[in-house]
């Protein structure tokens, strides 16, 4: 057996931002920057930040850490969290203002309104505290965050979806990045829903790629509001729907992430879960597949050359696994009030199969005793 070595967990640009923020108040306050400086993180544990920048005028300080993700693929490895302290008015508390390369909020629904900037509460509350620490109960500082560059590297995020312009968000609700975590992915599928019902959409369309996506947004005529990168996560999307119901919810998706929705998975990634081909048979078979096409299911290299062999032959296999998609779907929102409708794309975005609008509430007793947690 290989034994492999452990993957190196990072820091969230929140964790550098405090950092940054505590040396550069210190600085302000007593014309020295502590580094390394050391900050608390939520769970109360502390570490250490050794500083990449310093430097002081008559009325600002600033100090910035270089972020360090990690063995995690984030887009923001190696980018650098700058703070820059100044002093605000008597009694006007902590300002947090948007530097270079952080967003600002246009949208309602995130957990920071319209007009502010992208700095999340954890984050906030961290570097509260870190002040705190430095200056003594009820500190008033202006603090500016910025990452520079940060506006390119947020083009490779949901960001600009969920109304979030100019730059990157400062997030972390640990300050501790876990490698290879879903929970970023999970935490931006939540607030682009959030974001859909502050902003009235009554249809929104999760999507396992973006072929599917496009696809669904042209055959609905979505706004890109209403678009939901789902991915893999099929149980993140629907257990927080349940709880926050919108009136329609299109999943749309490929063959082979569809069909392992099909047989009861809610983890959709390749690496995970298999398609179980022994149970695809079953379902051709419902769709008026011949004994021998059970062959050419398990001869098959994949999931998407089943379907073309059953299209070849005229079989209708992908209505039958979007209407068992749909009852896995189902029992997961229900008794939310939505209308769920799935839909399978082949490699061109051209529908490979469809189960229409219903109601989810229609669940027959087999699936409401079947439904997950």
């Amino acid at each position: 057996m290989t034994n492999r070595t452990p993957l190196r967990r990072g820091w969230t640009t929140g964790a550098c931002a405090t950092a940054a923020a505590k040396s550069a108040c210190a600085a302000l306050l007593t014309g020295a920057f502590p580094d390394p400086v050391t900050i608390t993180l939520p769970n109360g544990a502390t570490t250490s930040f050794t500083l990449a920048e310093a430097a002081r005028t008559a009325t600002t300080a600033t100090a910035a850490i270089v972020k360090d993700a990690g063995d995690d693929p984030d887009v923001t490895h190696g980018a650098l969290v700058r703070a820059t302290i100044s002093a605000a008015t008597p009694g006007a508390g902590i300002i947090f203002r948007a530097g270079e390369g952080v967003g600002t909020i246009t949208r309602p629904g995130l957990p920071i309104p319209p007009g502010e900037p992208a700095i999340n509460p954890t984050p906030r509350a961290m570097i509260r505290q870190a002040l705190t620490e430095i200056a003594g109960p009820n500190p008033d500082f202006i603090v500016e965050i910025a990452i520079p560059g940060g506006a390119t590297l947020a083009e490779h995020t949901l960001n600009a979806r969920l109304g979030i312009v100019g730059g990157l968000s400062i997030l972390g609700t640990t300050g501790i990045v876990i490698p290879f975590s879903c929970a970023a992915w999970i935490d931006s599928i939540h607030r682009g829903i959030d974001v859909a019902r502050a902003s009235g959409i009554t249809h929104i369309a999760g999507a396992t790629g973006r072929t599917s996506e496009r696809a669904v947004q042209a055959l609905h005529h979505l706004e890109d509001t209403a678009l939901i990168e789902m991915g893999d996560f099929a149980g993140g999307l629907l257990k927080y729907l349940r709880r926050n119901p919108i009136p329609r919810l299109t999943i749309a998706g490929g063959v082979a992430k569809i069909t392992k929705l099909a047989q009861g998975r809610l983890d959709l990634h390749s690496s995970r879960n298999a398609v179980d081909r022994t149970a695809l048979a079953s379902l051709a078979h419902t769709s008026g597949a011949p004994a021998a096409f059970t062959a050419t299911i398990l001869a098959a290299n994949t999931t998407a050359e089943i379907f073309d062999h059953a299209t070849a032959t005229g079989l209708n296999l992908g209505d039958t696994v979007a209407r068992a998609a749909w009852h896995t779907a189902a029992a997961v929102l229900a008794p939310a009030a939505i209308d769920l409708e799935i839909i399978l794309f082949d490699r061109t975005g051209a529908i490979a199969g469809r189960a229409g609008f219903a109601p989810v509430h229609e669940l027959s007793p087999a699936d409401e005793r079947n439904r997950r947690s």
